[in-house]
């Protein structure tokens, strides 16, 4: 047997192994971005598990390219699959929910809701559960349960309410900002319900950035899109107008 021919499949397989360390790698940055710091628990266990079978994968390939027949590795590779996908269906359930209960579910932190006979005030939407504060007790609801079940938002006037986040640079004049924001509201205020007029929240502020709220109480809940487009029009307008009046003032001063 020529030397090369020992040589060359002890190198794809070495590759292999290379290219699956790299993935395995890739992927675990991947679900941990995904899963966040509210599942840090959740999280890890996943890695490890998808850690796991990735290399398992690389093992059987590698070995295949060797020559050896992996078939006791791809059995070890479906049970385990099996068991990933048992292990793991249930919070990713209730994680995907999540995404689904923003989209079409109406409510938010700080509205009260009914779900599952539980009653309360929702004080957190985490990646796995949303959190009830019921009389003196807290409610755990797995988000997948706002896909299956009725959910009644007991909040008053829930269905007039919308919130629009704004983020703006410090170098803009916050406080002239803020005005403006809220005298070109004006112009749309034939949208709004004229007993609560718009009101423009400090949410956060650091060193880059100032961060607002602007909730609006609307008359026609069924232009509810059309008008939250005409909201952020507006508002992308007057920063735009206030990037270029900051960069005016910069010139002058130079």
């Amino acid at each position: 047997m020529n030397i090369l021919q020992v040589l060359v499949p002890i190198a794809y397989a070495g590759i292999i192994l290379i290219a699956t360390w790299i993935v395995a790698r890739f992927i675990s940055v991947i679900i941990r971005r995904l899963m966040g710091r509210s599942t840090q628990m959740l999280g890890a266990q996943i890695q490890r598990l998808v850690w796991v079978l990735v290399w398992l994968i690389g093992l059987i390939l590698a070995i295949e390219e060797l020559g050896v027949n992996p078939a006791i590795l791809l059995l070890m590779v479906g049970l385990l699959g099996v068991a990933v996908i048992v292990a793991i269906r249930g919070p990713l359930e209730n994680f995907g929910a999540r995404y689904f209960t923003f989209g079409y579910i109406p409510f938010k932190v700080g509205d009260s809701i009914t779900v599952l006979g539980h009653s309360g005030k929702v004080i957190e939407i985490n990646s796995i559960s949303t959190i009830i504060l019921a009389d003196d007790h807290i409610v755990s609801v797995p988000n997948s349960a706002f896909m299956k079940e009725t959910v009644v938002n007991t909040t008053h006037q829930a269905w007039k309410a919308i919130s629009v986040p704004i983020v703006v640079n410090n170098e803009i004049d916050i406080p002239a900002l803020e005005g403006e924001i809220l005298r070109s509201m004006n112009k749309l205020r034939s949208n709004f319900d004229d007993r609560f007029p718009p009101i423009l929240t400090l949410v956060s502020r650091d060193k880059q950035s100032t961060r607002f709220v602007l909730n609006l109480m609307i008359r026609n809940p069924e232009r509810r899109d059309a008008i939250i487009n005409e909201v952020n029009n507006r508002i992308d307008d007057v920063i735009d107008v206030a990037k270029k009046s900051q960069k005016q003032k910069g010139r002058q001063h130079k």
